[in-house]
């Protein structure tokens, strides 16, 4: 069991100038927008283009962060080429979201599930039912975190559109003290997560069109930056070729077939010979796409692949 005073005093001291949490009222994605005070008399045409509407706002947000999610992302490349994972963590639907990436990235880039890791307030049944007051308890984001071995190698990522979440400080701090890369992602400027962390992203995607509710636009905006973050990552891993998904898992038929297509994008051969080329490969397609491009056995193209850091365009280049 995590001692809560090894790691509070950090996250608290540090918060804010002031020491104090901000009212929750205070916060923009807790505001009320007056463009949507009729909201329940509007028709449904109108709900419609309204929630279109104020959902444009998102990427405009998202945009004016790019260069802070670019210098996280080169640090969470430079942990995970050392050997480090990727942790998500968060509460209610930012939790989810983390889990949901986390999620995605076995069967899109074939990474281990212990490579990319997601953690949520409440344990697995908080991602179907809510666990009441998970999320006010810091002690356990560190207590996540801490049985989770997690060290200077990894990198964590705390998500929380308030910014204020009491289990994502806990994290955090905790990772801090450990000397983990933290980065914040929050829909409120000056956020007291951002403020412990390497990396602060927030992200202001403004009031909600149903105020409070941050499954809408502050829900957008944070899978928003974490498909960047783990996709553009894992390009720069080396899990493209091109913009081809050539690491992907084959675990059912849609893949299958998807591996068949990305093998005769690669290279320009019939389907026929696309999929010859991925059985005699073992379903690897990385492989596969060397073997017909270079002409090479199965363990020659896999011993080529291995020496090119599994980078298919250096594996072509090598003399």
């Amino acid at each position: 069991m995590v001692d809560t005073f090894q790691f509070l005093p950090y996250s608290l001291e540090t918060m804010t100038s002031t020491g104090k949490e901000p009212e929750l009222g205070l916060l923009r994605t807790e505001q009320v927008d007056s463009k949507f005070q009729m909201l329940d008399v509007m028709t449904v045409s109108e709900l419609l283009q309204a929630m279109n509407e104020s959902d444009t706002e998102v990427p405009k947000a998202v945009s004016l962060v790019l260069p802070k999610i670019e210098k996280a992302i080169d640090g969470v490349v430079d942990r995970m080429l050392q050997g480090g994972r990727l942790i998500y963590m968060g509460a209610g639907t930012s939790g989810r979201l983390g889990v949901l990436d986390a999620a995605e990235c076995g069967p899109t880039f074939s990474v281990s599930t212990d490579q990319v890791v997601a953690f949520i307030a409440g344990g697995d049944s908080a991602l179907r039912n809510p666990v009441e007051g998970a999320e006010d308890k810091p002690e356990l984001g560190a207590a996540d975190l801490e049985n989770a071995n997690v060290s200077q190698l990894d990198v964590v990522v705390g998500i929380a559109a308030s910014g204020r979440t009491p289990y994502v400080l806990g994290g955090l701090a905790y990772a801090k003290s450990v000397g983990a890369l933290t980065i914040a992602i929050s829909c409120n400027p000056n956020s007291e997560a951002g403020k412990i962390s390497d990396h602060a992203l927030d992200v202001d995607s403004g009031p909600e069109l149903l105020a409070g509710s941050t499954r809408l636009k502050s829900g957008t905006a944070q899978k928003m930056v974490l498909n960047m973050i783990s996709t553009i990552s894992m390009v720069r891993l080396g899990k493209t070729f091109g913009n081809l998904m050539v690491d992907l898992q084959i675990s059912n038929e849609k893949l299958q077939d998807r591996a068949v297509r990305i093998i005769e994008k690669a290279t320009g051969v019939s389907k026929k010979e696309s999929t010859e080329a991925l059985q005699a490969s073992g379903h690897e397609v990385k492989v596969a796409i060397l073997m017909l491009l270079l002409n090479l056995d199965p363990t020659a193209a896999r011993t080529r692949l291995h020496a090119s850091s599994n980078r298919i365009r250096e594996a072509l280049t090598e003399s």
